[in-house]
């Protein structure tokens, strides 16, 4: 299965930079609770963006450890690389399109982790399959992705403002499913884990930015809700309008993001 999608790093940070700002709780710690770390582990982050698992796992372990970080956009390992200067360049980046071979041996990496990202692969048994192979018998794979109640406030404003049907996503739809299924399949022993993280808006233009930067960033996926910049705008006015009108009846918005986490052992 083939997902249309495109991931930019300035929509992309902008939602990070809204979850650490508005969010309740801290995802990284709840994943770094999670996840059996030691110094000295092999680490692979596959799908790591602009490398901010790496280099959460690099503080976490004191720079004690071999992390290489993998993915398929030039542009987000150019802003990983750039950044990887702090740890005097001691994270290793590389391509990895997760739709093909891992370019590693069997049996090498310690730990795995996926984060927000194995939901728009277009083979999810065969990519599986290739993080089980890479792993060390005794290794582990970490994933991260929405479950089917993520967000729903983001949905609902979106829902009212246009009067469409949400378009099906790729993560809720698959995540808590497909990608569990497969693990499932895969792996010896899968642990499932819920984290729930309320983002409070007590303005709605800080909303209005996560819902414009999501709806860019993820936009091949909303291609039947506008086409070009115009009808783009036109419909950011209307979404606009809908918070508004829910934030002026109940004095706050909150967006409440679902998460699961897995944790599968070779």
């Amino acid at each position: 299965m083939k997902i249309n999608y495109q991931e930019t790093t300035s929509d992309l940070l902008t939602r990070i930079d809204i979850h650490n700002k508005y969010g309740g709780r801290n995802i990284d710690d709840w994943m770094l609770q999670l996840l059996p770390l030691r110094k000295g582990m092999k680490i692979l982050d596959v799908a790591c963006g602009a490398g901010k698992q790496c280099f959460s796992f690099f503080q976490a372990l004191d720079g004690d450890a071999d992390i290489t970080g993998g993915d398929v956009s030039e542009d987000l390992l150019a802003k990983a690389r750039q950044e990887n200067a702090r740890t005097g360049n001691r994270v290793k980046f590389t391509e990895l399109n997760f739709n093909q071979r891992f370019p590693f041996e069997d049996n090498t990496f310690d730990m795995l982790s996926c984060c927000f990202a194995i939901y728009y692969a277009e083979d999810i048994p065969f990519t599986i399959r290739e993080m089980h192979r890479v792993l060390k018998p005794g290794g582990h794979l970490f994933t991260s992705g929405p479950m089917p109640e993520n967000k729903q406030l983001f949905y609902d404003v979106i829902r009212e403002a246009t009067d469409k049907p949400i378009p099906p996503m790729p993560g809720s739809s698959r995540y808590g499913s497909q990608i569990l299924d497969a693990m499932q399949a895969t792996f010896a022993k899968v642990d499932v884990n819920i984290f729930e993280n309320p983002l409070t808006f007590d303005d709605v233009q800080p909303f209005i930015d996560y819902t414009r930067a999501s709806l860019s960033e993820d936009r091949k996926l909303w291609s039947s809700f506008f086409q070009g910049k115009e009808d783009f705008e036109r419909m950011m006015q209307a979404i606009t309008t809908a918070a508004q009108r829910r934030q002026e009846k109940d004095g706050k918005l909150v967006m409440t993001k679902v998460v699961g986490g897995f944790v599968a052992t070779r």
